[in-house]
């Protein structure tokens, strides 16, 4: 099933954010965010055991908990088992995240992409999420950007484990769609090369925004259009560098990268537009986009999505852009539609 067909509306909630991400959120604050969500709308929800050590589900579960199930689509990832025993957060190997999540549960975590841990992490996340199904299950960080030098042993991994048993699930109807949940386009280019399990789509976070999209466009989304699959495109606003953010990939921003965000916003500013609508409306008028998954950890940034989702952009300012060479020449604009 494509997942444009799974997928209830264009803009999702990513719950990286609540799981403690960068920041040690009150449980009012985070329930708040949820629910503002919620009464805003949208009905896609994204989580990962990874996110606070399961901090992130354990809230969700809690915020979704009394809501029909038939009436919103949770997503969530394997990869990463979180046990019961405590570790020193500040010891984790967390790849280029470094200690985003030193705020989260103690609990560690394992990486293991094996059948048997996917299954495990599986009937780990129903219990942290209060339900009795998943509809997509993404394959987690089997990239570079964790793994280093490594992470090709560990695709393998789960190109044996995980990958094998997903494809099962979904044909089998316990799932309803699975692929990968990366940083990063090589882990998808592999995988579409390769014979066997068939994904139905991918979670590609920060490689398809306006402000870094050039490798993801010439070699990840023609090939994901032309097989019908499907982009979930998370951190819209690269780590929120795009609305005013101090950092992008995690790090402080270079000077080219602060020039960039200049440029733009003057263009923006001088048509009269908010940044997270130029955000927002970029990734998805690429037609391998199902879905936008902006983070938040504060209910007011929700209306904000929201608004920028629905407000109008004149024309001129897509073409302003691609004319300054602020966006590839190749990448689909909202006016060409």
């Amino acid at each position: 099933m494509a997942l444009k067909d799974i997928l209830p509306g264009k803009l999702g909630f990513g719950t990286a954010p609540l799981g403690n991400m960068f920041r040690d959120i009150p449980e009012a604050e985070a329930r708040a965010t949820v629910d503002a969500a919620w009464n805003d709308g949208i009905r896609y929800f994204d989580n990962a055991p990874f996110y606070g050590a399961g901090l992130a589900e354990l809230r969700m579960g809690d915020a979704l908990a009394g809501k029909a199930r038939g009436d919103y689509v949770i997503s969530t990832k394997v990869g990463r088992l979180v046990l019961d025993e405590v570790e020193d957060v500040s010891a984790r190997d967390l790849g280029e995240k470094g200690d985003v999540f030193k705020h989260g549960r103690p609990n560690r975590i394992v990486n293991d992409y094996s059948a048997d841990a996917t299954l495990r992490s599986i009937e780990d996340s129903l219990k942290r999420l209060r339900t009795d199904r998943l509809d997509i299950v993404w394959v987690h960080d089997v990239a570079q950007d964790f793994y280093g030098d490594e992470w090709l042993s560990v695709f393998e991994s789960a190109r044996q484990g995980a990958f094998k048993m997903l494809d099962r699930l979904r044909d089998e109807g316990v799932i309803k769609a699975w692929g990968l949940g990366v940083n990063r386009v090589q882990p998808i280019e592999l995988l579409l090369d390769l014979d066997g399990p068939r994904p139905d789509g991918f979670l590609l976070a920060g490689r398809y925004t306006l402000l870094d999209h050039d490798q993801a466009l010439q070699r990840v989304m023609p090939q994901v259009a032309a097989r019908g699959l499907g982009i979930v495109v998370g951190g819209p606003y690269s780590s929120g560098a795009l609305v005013g953010g101090p950092n992008f990939e995690y790090a402080p921003l270079k000077p080219e990268m602060r020039d960039r965000i200049a440029r733009i916003k003057a263009v923006a500013d001088r048509h009269g537009i908010s940044m997270k609508a130029a955000g927002l409306q970029f990734a998805l008028a690429h037609p391998a986009v199902a879905a936008v998954i902006p983070g938040a950890s504060r209910p007011e940034r929700i209306a904000e999505d929201g608004a920028a989702l629905a407000e109008r952009v004149p024309a001129g300012f897509w073409r302003e852009l691609r004319e300054g060479g602020l966006v590839n020449p190749a990448a689909p604009l909202p006016i060409d539609r």
